[in-house]
């Protein structure tokens, strides 16, 4: 993760199928950033009936992710993260006083080779997924409240 790449198909698979037998999935369950391939679209296809579940793309361009990502920092002490200015990373953690730093993921030139890497692997299962009637583009640079508003709409509405 810290170079840029994604975690190899077979492991995040196994792991996604043996979470999805657990019992407290059965009333419904959110998957994060799963499936990115196509290889994982039609795993997951496989697992469950593709007609039994939603896929909902937050969308948001390329120069705006870097920009968040690369204003996140991590403190030393606490471990919360936040966005962080420079003014803000010299004044420390504003909960703890601890040291505000960046991830090394986070750093710009990693956004971008994440954000590469994940446009070669995921554009492919965005297009798998489009045609259907359960999936859904969400417009992810307006506000966090109306973008789960919608992710939330998306979810409860009959489909």
């Amino acid at each position: 993760m810290a170079a840029g790449g994604l975690v190899g198909d077979a492991l995040i698979t196994d792991l996604v199928r043996d979470r999805l037998t657990a019992p407290d999935t059965a009333r419904g369950f959110i998957l994060d950033g799963f499936p990115r391939t196509a290889s994982q679209a039609e795993a997951l296809d496989a697992m469950r009936p593709p007609e039994s579940f939603r896929v909902i793309l937050i969308e948001v361009p390329a120069d705006a992710i870097v920009k968040r990502m690369s204003s996140r920092r991590v403190c030393d002490g606490c471990a919360i993260s936040q966005t962080a200015d420079a003014e803000a990373e010299r004044q420390g953690c504003p909960y703890c006083g601890g040291t505000l730093l960046r991830r090394p993921d986070d750093h710009p030139d990693t956004v971008r080779r994440r954000l590469a890497t994940y446009a070669e692997a995921c554009g492919p299962v965005v297009d798998y997924y489009r045609a259907r009637p359960s999936f859904v583009a969400i417009d992810g640079l307006r506000h966090a409240d109306a973008v789960t508003a919608d992710v939330m709409t998306s979810i409860a509405g009959s489909w």
